[in-house]
């Protein structure tokens, strides 16, 4: 499965690849830093990525690599996540600390909840934002969606405060 965009495609995480990529943005403090994590060491990255595959091969879906179109360097990850325990079927987004504020995360996002709500049928997706999060929460908004909820954590993940942004499927 391959998504295009105007500047960006998403594709299948390709771990020989992608890795390098991966490893600078899991080990950068201000990236995961609202991911429930801290800054990751090689081993752990390479965990962090086997359980993203993972998800794909039990749920049938998952994180895509987002790449340049022109250039294909590796901008990040997007797609849906839905794992044991998570409050609703998501599609996230974390966006290289090289690529930022660049409309990345909302140009991959937009065409990954098209193509959950298009190809995978799924009524509504969330955003599950920690809190302080200002730039995830802009490029929800951007995106359409709306608060739904805030809850005390996520199991397995952190205990903070997270807001649940998310929209309906418009084509249901």
């Amino acid at each position: 499965m391959i998504i295009e965009t105007e500047r960006l495609v998403l594709r299948p995480i390709d771990p020989e690849r992608d890795f390098d990529g991966w490893y600078r943005t899991n080990s950068d403090p201000e990236t995961v830093r609202y991911l429930g994590t801290k800054p990751m060491n090689r081993a752990e990255a390479w965990r962090s990525m086997a359980l993203v595959l993972g998800h794909w091969a039990i749920r049938g879906f998952g994180f895509f690599s987002v790449e340049l179109r022109e250039t294909g360097e590796w901008v990040g990850r997007v797609g849906p996540w839905f794992p044991e325990g998570w409050p609703a079927r998501e599609v996230g987004w974390t966006v290289s600390p090289d690529h930022l504020r660049k409309g990345y995360a909302t140009e991959a996002a937009r065409a990954s909840i098209d193509y959950v709500f298009d190809a995978l049928g799924w009524a509504r997706v969330v955003h599950v934002i920690m809190d302080g999060n200002e730039a995830s929460v802009a490029v929800a908004r951007k995106l359409g969606s709306r608060l739904i909820r805030s809850q005390q954590g996520v199991p397995g993940v952190t205990e903070e405060l997270v807001h649940i942004y998310g929209q309906d499927n418009p084509r249901a």
